[in-house]
C-alpha cells in the first residue's frame, strides 16, 4: 500500500485515462486535485503497477473534515480491493461514511465487507453515466440571445438556495460542500429579471456536472440544456473532463443528455453507499 505524491499523482492520472469511462470519477477527482490541491489522498495497492486506487480525506490534514467522511476506489482487480478493505486500516470504520460511484458489478463485494466490518449497508443511489469524449460529440440547442444573455456564474450567496433544493443537500455538510464548489469550479446560472438565480449547474469536486435545478415556474424554457451545453463547451475547451450522473429514478434528464450529444454505456451503472457502525 502506498500514498501516492504529487508527481506520481500525475502518472496515476494518465494511467487512470486509459480505463475511461468506468474510471471518470476517480480520474476527475485526480485531474482537479492536481491542478487545485486539496486534503485529498490517493493510495494504490502497488506502485507503479496499481490495480487499486483509493481516494480518502487526509487524516493529518486539519481541513479534510471538511471534504466529509467520503471515500471513492477504482479497481480493475476486485479481490485486490476487497483485500485492502478487510486487511488494510484505510477506514475509520466506527463514523458514518459515504462511498461514491463505484461500478454496480462491486456491490455484492462492499457489502460483504461491510458485514465482516459490522457496519449497516444503504444505498444511497444507482446512476447512469453519461460522458463527452471529445467537442466533436457536443451538439448545440437552439436558444434564443434573451436567455444567453442572462447566463452568469453563481457566488456564495447563492449557496443556501441551491443546498436547499440539492437532493442529499439541506444541513451545513450540504452547505459547506456547495461553497467548496462555488469557490473553486465553474458554475453557471440562468437568472429572471430581477437577475436572481432560477436554474442553475455547479460542478462536483471530481468533475461530474451536477446539481441541475430550475425552479418549477420556470421550467420547460430550455434552460437546463443551455446550462449544460455552456458547462461542456467550457470543459472541454479548457482540457476537462466531461461527464455527469443521472439516476435511474430521475427520467426526465436521459432525453436531455442524450440530445447533447452525451454517450452512455447502457450495462454501466454506479452506485453511492453509505455505512453507519
Amino acid at each position: 500500500m502506498k500514498v501516492l505524491q504529487k508527481d506520481e499523482q500525475m502518472t496515476a492520472e494518465t494511467v487512470l485515462l486509459k480505463h475511461l469511462p468506468k474510471s471518470y470519477q476517480v480520474y476527475g477527482l485526480l485531474h482537479a486535485c492536481n491542478r487545485n490541491p486539496t486534503c485529498i489522498q490517493f493510495i494504490v495497492d502497488t506502485w507503479p503497477d496499481f490495480k487499486v486506487i483509493l481516494c480518502r480525506p487526509d487524516p493529518q490534514n486539519k481541513q479534510a473534515s471538511d471534504w466529509g467522511k467520503k471515500l471513492m476506489f477504482y479497481t480493475s482487480d476486485e479481490k485486490v480491493l476487497r483485500k485492502m478493505l478487510l486487511e488494510e486500516d484505510l477506514i475509520d470504520w466506527s463514523n458514518y461514511v459515504i462511498i461514491g460511484g463505484f461500478e454496480s458489478s462491486h456491490t455484492s463485494m462492499v457489502k460483504e465487507v461491510f458485514t465482516q466490518r459490522r457496519v449497516n449497508y444503504e444505498l444511497l443511489a444507482c446512476a447512469h453515466l453519461f460522458y463527452l469524449p471529445d467537442s466533436s460529440h457536443l451538439v448545440t440547442p437552439a436558444f434564443d440571445s434573451d436567455i444567453k444573455s442572462r447566463i452568469s456564474s453563481l457566488d456564495l450567496s447563492h449557496a443556501h438556495l441551491v443546498n436547499q433544493t440539492w437532493k442529499f443537500g439541506g444541513g451545513e455538510i450540504g452547505y459547506k460542500k456547495i461553497v467548496r464548489q462555488i469557490s473553486n469550479f465553474p458554475s453557471y446560472c440562468i437568472t429572471d429579471d430581477q437577475g436572481q438565480p432560477v436554474s442553475w449547474l455547479l460542478l462536483h469536486e471530481y468533475m461530474a456536472m451536477g446539481m441541475l435545478y430550475t425552479a418549477p415556474e420556470h421550467r420547460r424554457k430550455g434552460y437546463a440544456s443551455v446550462l449544460l451545453y455552456t458547462m461542456a463547451q467550457r470543459l472541454l475547451a479548457e482540457g476537462h473532463p466531461v461527464f455527469c450522473y443521472v439516476e435511474e429514478t430521475n427520467t426526465v434528464p436521459f432525453k436531455l443528455v442524450k440530445s447533447l450529444g452525451f454517450i452512455e454505456d447502457p450495462s454501466y451503472r454506479d452506485i453511492w453507499a453509505k455505512f453507519d457502525a
